[in-house]
């Protein structure tokens, strides 16, 4: 993908608008569309983007909210990324892994409290071998009634291939920024062209597939984020994950301004508008930087939340960003306040797994 050029002048505003009835009408924008459009700080242009991807989210995939129940069962990590704080140099971090038994038994605890999907997410931890892995899937999937999204980084193909064998439903590997220049810089121990590689490797072993990206990354420009956009636009991913850059003191860009909850819901509704059958989460990441910032991004196209059901010891060293939103709270608290948001915004909370529309006739 060739970057887009990018230029400090913008449409005026009656292009602006010529872009938006494009929007509604669900024409394609041009790249040069799209970098106009994210540059606009223009607070009624944005409420009619949100208006058109709300309306087309009710449209695919309905007034449904998905809950996924996170399980992050080990913080180690062998990759380096400069804006993580469970990078392999930051020797500041108190690390732990879950066993096999335990990851388990949380999984079915989180299925008694009627959610249909654990998502099992780890830091790049070489202790989880092939086999480790496919016996806790199946354990899960003989024990609970569940859909289980993986989160687990850059594998072989034939990995992926025996993970989704072994009966994982969806994976989850965020492109994190579709610019090689600015994901290169941020990951000096990987390739861009490898994640993209492992990215399609998953769609063709038939995962239902989740990428998605950082908003607000320091030397990201709205060129790269209407790259992001054109690349889910291309892959038409089943799962998007959208979140802001929230520097950790304990990296290499520690010190960098966090990205905005305005930028955030750009992209989130972007993404519904050009991926209408995605499931898209209101993430945690965007309700740390605003206190409501889940609730806003419902109402610019997200569909999912994600309870955190990580036991309370572990739980706050899985340290990627610092202060994240609901750290101090057990799973079953935060199962019951995240239930009680959803009514409060008129929405529903989703009682089936939430498979992707392509994948809409599996069960569990």
């Amino acid at each position: 993908m060739k970057p887009i050029p990018y230029k400090e002048d913008r449409y005026l505003m009656s292009d602006l608008a010529y872009v938006i009835d494009k929007l509604k009408t669900r024409q394609t924008l041009t790249g040069t569309e799209l970098v106009s459009l994210i540059s606009s700080t223009d607070e009624s242009i944005w409420q009619k983007v949100y208006a058109v991807a709300d309306q087309i989210r009710q449209e695919y995939v309905g007034d449904d909210v998905h809950l996924r129940g996170l399980l992050e069962f080990s913080n180690i990590c062998k990759r380096n990324c400069s804006y993580c704080g469970l990078r392999k140099n930051n020797r500041d971090q108190i690390r732990y892994r879950m066993q096999p038994s335990d990851i388990i038994e949380q999984a079915q605890r989180i299925a008694s409290y009627g959610i249909k999907t654990v998502v099992l997410q780890s830091g790049e931890d070489a202790f989880y071998s092939l086999d480790m892995l496919t016996h806790i899937i199946r354990s899960i999937k003989q024990t609970a009634d569940i859909a289980i999204t993986l989160s687990i980084g850059e594998r072989t193909k034939d990995d992926y291939r025996t993970l989704r064998e072994a009966g994982a439903d969806r994976y989850l590997l965020r492109h994190e920024t579709a610019s090689k220049e600015l994901y290169e810089k941020l990951h000096p121990d990987s390739k861009y062209e490898e994640r993209i590689r492992c990215i399609e490797d998953l769609f063709d072993v038939g995962f239902q597939v989740g990428i998605g990206s950082m908003v607000g990354l320091p030397g990201q420009t709205a060129g790269d984020l209407a790259e992001d956009i054109l690349l889910i636009q291309k892959y038409q991913p089943d799962m998007i994950g959208i979140g802001p850059f929230i520097p950790h003191q304990d990296t290499p860009i520690g010190q960098a301004d966090s990205g905005t909850i305005e930028d955030t819901l750009k992209i989130v509704s972007l993404a519904r508008i050009v991926c209408p059958t995605a499931h898209i989460p209101a993430t945690t990441a965007t309700g740390t930087i605003d206190y409501y910032g889940r609730e806003k991004a419902l109402h610019a196209g997200a569909n999912v939340v994600m309870p955190n059901f990580t036991p309370q010891s572990y739980r706050v060293h899985y340290n990627i960003y610092p202060n994240k939103r609901c750290i101090d709270e057990e799973g079953h608290k935060c199962n019951f306040c995240i239930r009680a948001m959803i009514v409060r915004e008129g929405r529903t909370v989703g009682t089936g797994y939430g498979h992707a529309i392509r994948f809409k006739h599996n069960t569990g």
